[in-house]
């Protein structure tokens, strides 16, 4: 069974620095690495091909243009042709442009299809969209109430790391706090530097915002005069060599994420899941997180780490501060928290997860062809 995945924007210093890129790629290597004929399809610039170490194959397709202008949405002539070799085509983003194609062409030609989403807006076509996917194979519960998945066709893969990558040392010091993520407003970065305690000291990594819109253009400028006379540091763009040293230094992660900005935009999908909790906790590193989207899912309240309200900044505050404040408490959350990691949610467990949702769909049979008119 060959299997490709199609990913609208990569990850990596040519492409994006965001958990809806990094997703297809860790998957795609842990399916690889677990044996199964597993190719990557993504877009950039100039079009490339290459073999990784875990004999993943990826392909960069030449975008020609982006509809609308936006990224998630590139135009390359060359994508029918990349899936024609695929027993199922997996593509990420049901709503982007290269989803839509390749799961067309993929129909016309009797393949089987899959699709994980990552929270990207648009349309459904009034639900005719869903009917070309024969498994909706999706990273959260939240996810799939989101997309309204038929429960019929939908299994959860949730996400993962990679428990080697992301290790405590027990011999490295603990210190501070740390953010990993793009610096945009729904991340509620705003919040943290406002609930970060007093002494603590507080490290921004990740890959600046890239809203044109005012105010939200202004976000970063926001950050770095909130972070004035703190003890914060910027790393930004973090290299991604550097974090999981920044992961196991940290006695605390946080993700504050909002449910409406600093701006009073309201967030429609709001994390979908997190891969930056997982990453930490697979480190042994606490951690204190927005009780929102399919975050409760992953953070058992109290064992794994803390879940504070959306946006409450004196909520956060104090959770924060408990575990700077008691080291061997937070030590034991960490525990728990890498432990519940290598249960559930590594790349490999993902894998396998993925692997059974395809032979569902292979049991099953095809999807609809068109979605059900009301009163059939």
């Amino acid at each position: 069974m060959k299997i490709v995945h199609v990913s609208p924007t990569s990850f990596g210093a040519g492409g994006i620095l965001g958990g809806g890129e990094r997703y297809p790629l860790e998957l795609a290597r842990a399916l690889a690495a677990s044996g199964a004929a597993c190719e990557l399809v993504t877009f950039g610039r100039e079009a490339g091909i290459w073999e990784e170490p875990s004999g993943l194959r990826v392909r960069v397709l030449r975008a020609r243009g982006y509809l609308g202008g936006h990224p998630a949405h590139p135009l390359a002539a060359a994508l029918v042709g990349a899936l024609r070799t695929a027993d199922v085509v997996h593509v990420h983003q049901m709503r982007a442009v290269p989803a839509l194609l390749a799961a067309l062409s993929a129909r016309v030609r009797g393949q089987r299809t899959a699709v994980t989403d990552h929270g990207l807006l648009g349309t459904d076509w009034g639900g005719r969209v869903q009917a070309l996917f024969d498994r909706f194979l999706l990273v959260s519960a939240y996810s799939a109430r989101t997309l309204g998945a038929p429960p019929a066709r939908t299994a959860l893969l949730y996400g993962g790391a990679d428990p080697a990558r992301y290790a405590p040392r027990p011999d490295e010091p603990r210190e501070g706090v740390l953010f990993v993520g793009r610096l945009t407003p729904h991340k509620g970065v705003d919040r943290l530097l406002r609930a970060l305690p007093p002494g603590a000291r507080l490290t921004i990594a990740g890959s600046a915002g890239h809203d044109p819109r005012p105010p939200e253009s202004g976000y970063p400028a926001l950050l770095r005069r909130l972070a004035a006379d703190r003890a914060v540091r910027f790393v930004v763009p973090a290299p991604d060599a550097e974090l999981p040293a920044l992961y196991r230094r940290a006695r605390v992660f946080v993700l504050p994420s909002v449910q409406r900005t600093v701006y009073g935009r309201a967030i429609r999908i709001s994390e979908l899941l997190g891969l930056t909790l997982l990453e930490a906790m697979a480190s042994g590193t606490p951690v204190v997180a927005s009780a929102l989207g399919g975050v409760p899912e992953i953070v058992e309240d109290g064992v794994t780490g803390f879940l504070v309200p959306p946006g409450d900044v004196d909520a956060l505050r104090d959770r924060l501060a408990y575990l700077l404040d008691h080291p061997r408490a937070a030590a034991t959350m960490g525990e728990a928290a890498r432990a519940r990691v290598l249960e559930r949610f590594t790349w490999q467990a993902c894998a396998a997860r993925c692997l059974a949702g395809y032979a569902a769909a292979a049991a099953r049979g095809p999807a609809p062809t068109a979605a059900p008119r009301r009163g059939s």
